[in-house]
């Protein structure tokens, strides 16, 4: 297929307020794992979370946002696509047209707003604020309003492999002429809503999370937003073009609502999916972006995936969710920008908190943090249901 061009990114996570900070935080070892300031709940203040270090004030401020009531995951949506804009080659002015859509994957939305939108419907009778804030919509509507974009606008929610299919979904609307441009991006907000529902899954780890240990017991739920714009690459200019989106797949193995196949039909189709769309081969991969959100489930069959894929040509493997926390509907837009900025950069990237080898898998993730050339770099993504999507990100050169 031809290749996406990548012009913008932007990015705000658990170690840092934009793409920049983040990248230095990975690099001298941070964790954005801890206990919450901001999130409250019976839970927030005893299971460690991934929680961005700005109160919902301080991002509000920073944009310059008076007398209206916005959401977290819009104020974070609005900060992040700023960064983003900024760091391309376009003006906001040159959004205001057809040929701009916008993408969005969310699976939090307004959902965390779910006890006050309760306390106004008990108190008021004239309707709430709240109430057009609450849809997964409510997101892409904010930031087509702010930029007057006039293309396809849609929101994508797959649970967790969301971000990685609101990019496929930008790829194709470029593909098929929908589009020019296409400002894609994932974000999510911790809530007490989806705390709750993922402790019932019993599925939270009570320490930092350790994807692909041994001993590994959970996920921490995290927050954060991603967002890129791609292009085709008869508009992009070629000095804005930061990395290419070179191969993508998306498969269902349909097995259970919150579990992969023992065989990993869904993994392995998605990342030989994405491997035949780019015209690579195993071998010609350099790093690989796990899922690797430390249950037991996903990170036995994640890693016999991947082992069997890769062969004796394994790549250096690592899960960013042990360092950030799983972002859900953000999660593989936040990676896939830590990608972008790898291939462009030469980044290999660490997973923490691992020390001993599972004992079906044997797969061992890099642990450290290191710097050569990527030239292609693989980012699984997998979501509840069995929705399993593989990106393949390229360098310029």
């Amino acid at each position: 297929m031809e290749n996406v061009c990548i012009t913008g990114v932007g990015l705000v996570t658990a170690v840092g307020n934009n793409a920049n900070e983040t990248i230095l935080a990975i690099q001298s070892g941070k964790t954005g794992i801890g206990i919450p300031k901001y999130v409250k709940g019976r839970y927030a203040s005893m299971i460690p979370f991934g929680e961005v270090k700005l109160s919902d004030m301080q991002l509000a401020d920073e944009l310059s946002i008076r007398n209206k009531v916005v959401s977290r995951t819009q104020l974070l949506a609005h900060k992040v696509f700023n960064e983003a804009l900024n760091n391309s080659a376009l003006h906001i002015d040159d959004l205001k047209n057809t040929e701009t859509s916008i993408v969005v994957s969310s699976t939090v939305g307004g959902m965390y707003l779910t006890d006050e939108l309760y306390a106004d419907s008990n108190n008021l009778s004239k309707g709430s604020d709240y109430l057009s804030l609450y849809d997964c919509a409510s997101i892409g509507i904010y930031l087509q309003q702010l930029t007057g974009a006039k293309g396809v606008i849609n929101t994508i929610n797959t649970a967790c492999s969301s971000g990685a299919n609101a990019l496929i979904y930008g790829m194709r609307l470029l593909k098929n002429k929908r589009a020019k441009r296409v400002i894609v991006g994932g974000v999510d907000c911790l809530s007490k809503f989806t705390i709750n529902g993922f402790n019932a899954l019993n599925i939270l780890s009570t320490r930092s999370c350790r994807p692909f240990d041994n001993n590994r017991d959970g996920l921490n739920l995290g927050e954060g937003a991603g967002f890129l714009i791609l292009e085709s690459s008869d508009t992009a200019k070629e000095e804005k073009v930061l990395a290419y989106i070179k191969g993508y797949a998306n498969s269902n193995d349909a097995f259970h609502p919150s579990a992969l196949s023992d065989e990993g039909f869904g993994p392995m189709a998605a990342m030989r999916g994405a491997l035949e769309s780019a015209g690579l081969m195993p071998k010609e991969i350099n790093s690989v972006i796990a899922h690797g959100t430390g249950t037991p489930n996903n990170d036995r069959v994640e890693g016999l995936s991947i082992k069997r894929i890769f062969g004796e040509s394994l790549p250096p493997v690592c899960s960013l969710k042990s360092i950030l926390g799983h972002t859900l509907g953000a999660a593989s837009a936040v990676e896939s920008v830590l990608a972008v900025i790898g291939v462009r950069d030469g980044h290999v990237y660490p997973s923490r908190n691992f020390e001993t080898p599972d004992e079906e898998t044997g797969l061992v993730p890099n642990l450290n943090f290191k710097k050569e050339k990527i030239k292609h770099s693989l980012l699984n993504s997998f979501g509840f249901g069995g929705n399993c999507s593989s990106l393949i990100f390229s360098s310029v050169n």
